[in-house]
């Protein structure tokens, strides 16, 4: 009698038995729900979906990003597409929301991140005074190890205009008193200097990471004023925010 024929079924059934576990073990899982905005195939659980939308709701001023495993990476180096300059970007991995849906220490860890980052964010912002208009996007990243690192885009063309917008301010309140003539000519060269700007809005950015808001600030303010030989921020914007604690 051959047993070929029984071997044969029998790894036919234990191959079924392995592809339905799998199955079972992922069926509970889900892809894009909820128009949530994602990189990569990122795959939720019913529980971790359910406190995925609970924490985009508590924290209603940030711009969430759910990031599968395998595009960690690709996230990090891809930054500056995920532009917003008025809400905090939070790129965070399906795995994160899986095990803070589960584990409540867990869970309060990070969420205390966000919590301190609502606040740190508008204080910086504030602190970086007209800096802040050349930066396309403020964003930070859940770190596996319970920290974050922050990340900012900044626009060449932005940071080009203001230092315009600002040098014609100075330079009208020191030319009051010129011919209307040459102020007639001085509108016309702002006008098509504003137009050449919007064209160029989104050409050129150069995104710079912290471990720390201290830090990311820095960074900002030390990377606009290389533009420009650094006079881009008046004498008075770098006093401000020198007492302030950024840390997490």
């Amino acid at each position: 009698m051959s047993t070929n024929g029984i071997g044969n079924t029998y790894a036919a059934q234990a191959a079924a038995q392995s592809a339905a576990a799998a199955q079972t073990k992922d069926s509970g899982k889900v892809n894009k729900t909820n128009g949530q905005k994602e990189i990569g195939n990122p795959k939720l659980s019913e529980k971790a979906q359910k406190y995925y939308d609970q924490l985009k709701k508590k924290f209603s001023n940030m711009d969430f990003i759910l990031v599968s495993a395998d595009k960690k990476e690709e996230a990090q180096a891809n930054m500056s597409k995920y532009g917003n300059s008025s809400r905090l970007v939070v790129l965070i991995d399906d795995e994160k929301i899986e095990r803070m849906a589960e584990d409540l220490a867990y869970r309060e860890k990070y969420e205390k991140v966000l919590r301190g980052a609502t606040t740190q964010f508008a204080q910086m912002k504030s602190d970086l005074g007209s800096n802040a208009s050349a930066v396309k996007t403020f964003g930070m990243k859940v770190n596996d190890n319970g920290t974050a690192s922050f990340f900012a885009v900044i626009d060449k063309s932005l940071a080009a205009q203001k230092k315009r917008i600002e040098d014609k301010a100075a330079q009208r309140k020191e030319d009051k008193k010129k011919a209307e003539k040459q102020e007639e000519k001085k509108k016309a060269e702002e006008s098509r200097a504003e137009s050449l700007t919007k064209d160029d809005e989104d050409s050129d950015t150069i995104t710079v990471t912290a471990n720390s808001w201290e830090e990311l600030m820095k960074k900002i303010n030390s990377t606009i004023d290389s533009f420009y030989g650094g006079n881009v921020r008046t004498k008075e914007e770098t006093w401000v925010g020198q007492r302030f604690d950024y840390s997490i």
